[in-house]
């Protein structure tokens, strides 16, 4: 039974490695997509006034009776617009009135170090930059993404505002962008045919500039929240093309480190269609000689209003809790009344989050995340020396207890499974543990239940973007796999002296030296291409379980165990 027991936890700790549970409900089906329907005709509004370099009234058209005159509005030549503050550049064209480059000034991109820029050029080139604009009407959608708009400005310091106007006689478009100190920019867009206002959501399109492997594509996923509901859809359930109608407080699509969220004005009924293309990527970005293409899925949203013009806050930036936490969103009820929901904790997030902001709180006094980590780990571990300790005086006693077990067992053997006689064993069992004060899950539980605080940390240090690039001794991003493979090497390493050091309670010599080498050798294959911070907090982790369990070796209760298993392993060579 003991043998069992630790087959179950071996096959626990490698099934929550690999795999991570996520608890989830099932969402609504997204519905049909909608026929091209125009929205009644809006009041007629005066238009703005063209800037310089725009082409003059070539003639004024009237579709219909009852449409109103249109100007036309269209500039002459392509030109750039830069926006920027202390936190990012942003480069508008006036080629769709759509961002050609969105670069924050406070991170760094993959492998060069230059600025991250957040546009996914490649995948930008063939689907849509960000803020250009998505229409059921996919004839309507090209002009009004390829128009030479008329821009109100060529360059502009936060706060700032900045319009782009488009008219040809039928399609009237006005984009108009307010920009502050923070990584959120109202939007506010409109698009009118012959008149009538139609249904136009502004979109990110492409996904996100730091996404240059499999894995920085896999890990996208598109996001909204209603109230305290949070939604979460992964590559694998997005429709291309489908429309999640509200109401919700914000949606949009994030990665591991980034987001691009909407916070729409009304969002009784706001709407977003959901984008997802294939792209070929490079397998080695870095080797240029490389040229093994893998295909990718590009997420993307586009959201807005079903009713006419829109009106939203976009914030676009890192997934970080004090940035997240400072852009309100109004009208939730049940739930903290900000962003900080975009930020995945998983279904563990109760033990992850706490642990997150306990680390944060530590890195302000040690100023390094390698050592925060260090220190933490410490912590736990010593918080966990209890459950060490119940563990080894349980599997005490199922020592103990294991021939008077084994005695039972062989006077019922003569008798199948399906015999009634055969449940008496199982009573007379349990009356023995009930008698010697034995619980047969005593020596896995502790164990179990320190695997969520692994698991929580694994998923804390997976999303908290304040590693990226945070270097510790000869590690340069805690967020990444170790260059040189010495934390992976070191938990190998300790993870066999700690299988050699444990007492295996009730495990046979030959299946006990088995374990030795194929739990390590396991481990190690599992971190090899771990991030470093967590690889860390393993290796640290097992180094103290080591001093741990030499301590508790030399105690009485380790030394009783050590005997045991010696007489039964000279049994067993008789």
């Amino acid at each position: 039974m003991e043998r069992r027991l630790l087959l179950a936890i071996a096959l626990i700790f490698l099934v929550m490695m690999l795999f991570q549970p996520v608890l989830k409900k099932y969402l609504p089906q997204p519905p049909a997509k909608p026929e091209n329907t125009q929205a009644l005709p809006a009041q007629n509004q005066a238009q703005p006034p063209m800037a310089a370099g725009a082409r003059g009234v070539a003639r004024v058209a009237s579709s219909g009776k009852n449409a109103p005159a249109v100007a036309r509005q269209q500039a002459e030549s392509e030109s750039e617009t830069v926006v920027e503050n202390g936190l990012y550049r942003i480069v508008f064209t006036n080629r769709g009135a759509q961002v050609k480059s969105w670069v924050l000034k406070n991170y760094k991109d993959r492998p060069n170090g230059n600025p991250l820029d957040l546009v996914n050029s490649d995948a930008a080139k063939k689907y849509g930059y960000p803020l250009s604009l998505w229409t059921y009407d996919e004839g309507l959608r090209n002009k009004v993404n390829s128009a030479l708009y008329v821009a109100s400005s060529t360059s502009a310091t936060a706060p700032a505002e900045i319009t782009f106007t488009y008219a040809d006689g039928d399609v009237a478009v006005r984009k108009s962008f307010k920009f502050d100190h923070s990584y959120a920019v109202d939007v506010h867009t409109s698009v009118e045919v012959q008149g009538a206002e139609v249904t136009a959501f502004p979109m990110w399109p492409s996904g996100f500039g730091d996404e240059t492997s499999g894995p920085a594509y896999a890990a996208t996923q598109i996001a909204y929240q209603y109230n305290g509901t949070v939604e979460r859809l992964a590559i694998k359930k997005v429709s291309g093309g489908g429309t999640v109608p509200g109401p919700f407080q914000w949606a949009g699509i994030s990665d591991q480190y980034f987001a691009a969220a909407f916070i729409p004005q009304d969002p009784q009924n706001a709407a977003m269609v959901t984008l997802r293309n294939a792209l070929e990527i490079r397998r080695k970005p870095s080797d240029p000689n490389d040229q093994t293409m893998d295909k990718v899925d590009v997420l993307g949203a586009a959201v807005g209003s079903l009713k006419g013009a829109i009106a939203a806050r976009l914030y676009v930036g890192p997934k970080t809790l004090d940035n997240l936490q400072a852009v309100p969103v109004p009208g939730i009820t049940g739930a903290e009344p900000d962003l900080r929901g975009i930020v995945d904790f998983g279904w563990l997030g109760y033990i992850a989050r706490p642990l997150f902001l306990w680390l944060k709180w530590t890195f302000k006094y040690v100023h390094n995340w390698g050592w925060a980590i260090v220190l933490q780990t410490i912590i736990i571990n010593l918080a966990l020396l209890p459950l060490r300790l119940s563990q080894m005086k349980s599997m005490l006693k199922m020592q103990r207890v294991a021939p008077q077990i084994k005695a039972i067992q062989e006077k019922y053997k003569k008798y199948s499974l399906r015999d009634p006689k055969k449940a008496e064993m199982n009573t007379e069992i349990s009356a023995l543990y009930k008698k010697e004060g034995v619980n047969p899950a005593g020596g896995c539980l502790p164990l179990l239940i320190q695997m969520p605080f692994l698991f929580a940390y694994y998923r804390m240090l997976g999303v908290a973007i304040d590693l990226r690039h945070a270097p510790w001794l000869w590690v340069p991003d805690l967020a990444a796999p170790d260059p040189h493979y010495v934390l992976p090497i070191a938990i190998v390493v300790t993870m066999f002296f700690m299988q050699r050091m444990t007492p295996q309670a009730g495990m046979d010599p030959t299946q006990q030296k088995m374990m030795n080498f194929m739990m390590p050798a396991m481990l190690g294959y599992i971190s090899f291409n771990l991030a470093s911070g967590l690889c860390l907090y393993w290796a640290v982790g097992q180094l103290i379980g080591i001093v741990q369990q030499m301590a508790l070796n030399r105690s009485s209760l380790g030394r009783e165990m050590r005997e045991m298993m010696e007489k039964r392993a000279r049994k067993k060579e008789k």
